[in-house]
């Protein structure tokens, strides 16, 4: 894995220096999208296809990405397919939204739930992970029921888990040590 995300890290620089003269937000929404598009197993076929021309593959992804692209987005993405570089398309857009989170000072914060979280639960939870990491953050939240309870923050590399699951996880430690 080190491999890719040596090769995605000077396209996803050179993302970042190309659009911090331009909107991050819809670069940043135009990315995901053909990341997620990227990610597809039938098109990365094509894409490896010996008769398939770059500019097929670019239109094939830029009509499933169902989103109007930037010029500059355009030429990025055309470069990617290009250089044979497809398959490192979502360590890229990971990347480039890394390199756009630290300029702005915002972190993201994936947030695990046992159960849906409400608009304002996580606006009051996301309040309250910003004072305790001591940054804004973008908080994204996935369901996690085998959490059975509470939730597991992981901003970066720190993770906070209030769950059910990691405290009967410590119960038990406790005691059987």
């Amino acid at each position: 894995m080190a491999e890719i995300a040596t090769i995605a890290r000077p396209y996803a620089e050179a993302l970042f220096q190309v659009a911090k003269g331009q909107d991050l937000a819809a670069w940043g929404q135009q990315l995901d999208a053909l990341a997620q598009v990227a990610q597809d197993a039938e098109l990365r076929q094509f894409a490896d296809h010996p008769k398939a021309s770059a500019q097929q593959v670019f239109d094939v992804m830029a009509a499933a990405a169902k989103t109007s692209l930037a010029p500059g987005v355009q030429n990025f993405l055309l470069t990617v397919i290009e250089n044979g570089r497809l398959a490192a398309l979502p360590t890229i857009v990971a990347q480039y939204h890394a390199l756009a989170n630290a300029a702005s000072g915002v972190s993201d914060a994936q947030i695990f739930s046992a159960f849906e979280i409400s608009a304002e639960q996580l606006a009051d939870l996301k309040a309250t992970l910003e004072k305790r990491f001591g940054r804004k953050l973008d908080a994204h939240v996935q369901l996690e029921p085998g959490l059975i309870g509470g939730v597991r923050v992981v901003v970066g590399d720190e993770v906070l888990d209030t769950s059910v699951k990691a405290r009967l996880e410590r119960m038990k430690v406790a005691l059987t040590a």
